[in-house]
């Protein structure tokens, strides 16, 4: 089996090409840089949108997982709108080369704002432009692989916990700043409900997902459980040694925010219990 990873030199990417690699899987791995990109892979730094024939480029790929992605923690940068037809245009050509399986990562702000558990049947009424765009980006990759006999798995992302200080997640900035020596982090008074997500947990569900044929479609890759903001932060500032503190009320909460949300679990659990290795 032969995979290929656009985004492998980002946060994701990283962990996913490793647990393909654990995995015994041939990884070919893509971004602008390589600098963080697992050594073990065949590396091909490329502007991926610029590639008249990628199938073609990257060695004819069994399966593509598609993280690329820009700005994502920049929920209303106007790039996720311009960059669409970008990524539909990629991604329709290994549809049309006849790729076997397409995973891309989605996300449950493409839902908006909701109250509850999240299921691949739940309306989605994006409340910003990344959610708009990465909503818009499944709706057109259905279509295409409905066509053909691509499999899609659309990755449903939720909250995902890791230590790195390279990332932009709020846990991300807390490492950065504990780093850095600052003894209070302002933050908002976290009474929202998410589902949180381990790090290495997601990238080896990632993994898991794309090396069954059983269930496809949208995949929340989630914990499956609601917990509040700041009980989750204040138990990651603890599982890391962080002397740092919560400064809360600073910031207020996102409008688009919901008061709990989080993915219902079937489906990846299913997926899990079956994949042995």
């Amino acid at each position: 089996m032969k995979v290929l990873v656009t985004g492998a030199n980002g946060y994701l990417g990283q962990g996913i090409c490793k647990e393909l690699i654990k995995k015994g899987i041939t990884v070919i791995a893509t971004d602008f840089s390589d600098e963080h990109i697992v050594k073990e892979c065949i590396i091909k730094c490329a502007n991926i949108f610029e590639i008249d024939d990628p199938y073609e480029y990257f060695d004819k790929p069994d399966i593509l997982i598609h993280l690329a992605w820009r700005n994502g923690f920049v929920h209303n940068s106007i790039t996720h709108i311009e960059d669409l037809p970008m990524h539909y245009n990629f991604l329709k050509k290994f549809v049309n080369a006849g790729i076997s399986k397409m995973a891309v990562l989605g996300s449950m702000h493409e839902i908006g704002f909701y109250e509850g558990s999240i299921d691949e049947f739940t309306p989605a009424n994006p409340q910003s432009l990344y959610g708009i765009s990465k909503n818009s980006l499944r709706q057109l990759m259905e279509l295409e692989c409905n066509k053909t006999n691509t499999i899609l798995y659309w990755l449903r992302g939720f909250y995902i916990v890791g230590n790195t200080k390279s990332g932009c997640s709020i846990f991300s900035k807390i490492t950065q700043a504990e780093m850095e020596g600052k003894s209070k982090f302002p933050f908002t008074m976290g009474l929202n409900q998410f589902d949180f997500i381990d790090y290495n947990t997601f990238c080896e569900m990632v993994v898991a997902v794309v090396r069954q044929n059983g269930i496809t479609g949208i995949v929340n890759i989630c914990s499956g459980r609601p917990e509040k903001l700041a009980d989750r932060v204040e138990r990651f500032i603890k599982e890391n040694n962080y002397k740092i503190q919560l400064d809360y009320g600073k910031f207020p909460d996102r409008p688009y925010d919901s008061k709990a949300v989080w993915g219902n679990s079937n489906k990846i659990d299913k997926i899990m219990s079956k994949s042995g290795d």
